[in-house]
C-alpha cells in the first residue's frame, strides 16, 4: 500500500518537506521513495504540488497522512470520499476550576457612608457641652 506523507529535511530549527508517495511500511526517511510530488515550507507556507500525480495516486488508492491530507485540501486537490480528516483538537485545562475566569465573583466590601466629613466637623460651631445639674448637698 502506498501513502502521501511528508519526508523532512532543512536545517535544525528551520524544516522544509518533501511530499512524497512511498510504501507505507517504510519510514519516511528510509529514502525509497516512489515519487516526488511536491514541496512544503512551514515557515513562509510555500507549497509546490504537482496535482495531476496527486490525484493519479490518490485514484490508485494511496493514503495520505492527515496533515498532508489538510495541506491538500486547502490547495483545492479534490479528495476521495473515503479519505477522513482530523478533527480540530480544541485544548483543555487540566484543573478548570482552579482558573480565576471560573472562581465565584468576589464584591467589594460595602463600607459605611461616614456621617460627617472632616469639613463639616472643622466648620461647625462649637457647642458647649451639656452640664449636668450636680447636686450638692443641702447643708
Amino acid at each position: 500500500m502506498l501513502a502521501i506523507r511528508m519526508q523532512r529535511n532543512g536545517r535544525s530549527h528551520y524544516p522544509t518537506y518533501r511530499i512524497v508517495v512511498q510504501e507505507a511500511q517504510r519510514h519516511p526517511l528510509s529514502g525509497r521513495v516512489v515519487a516526488e510530488v511536491g514541496n512544503y515550507n512551514p515557515a513562509t507556507k510555500a507549497l509546490t504540488l504537482d496535482k495531476e500525480a496527486v490525484e493519479k495516486y490518490l485514484k490508485n488508492g494511496a493514503q495520505p497522512s492527515s496533515r498532508v491530507a489538510i495541506v491538500l485540501k486547502k490547495n483545492g486537490v479534490k479528495l476521495p470520499a473515503w479519505v477522513k480528516l482530523a478533527p480540530k483538537k480544541s485544548a483543555k485545562a487540566k484543573h478548570a476550576d482552579k482558573l480565576r475566569k471560573n472562581q465565584p465573583k468576589e464584591e467589594a466590601p460595602v463600607e459605611a457612608p461616614a456621617e460627617t466629613s472632616v469639613e463639616e466637623v472643622v466648620d461647625a460651631p462649637v457647642e458647649a457641652p451639656i452640664e449636668e445639674a450636680a447636686e450638692t448637698p443641702a447643708e
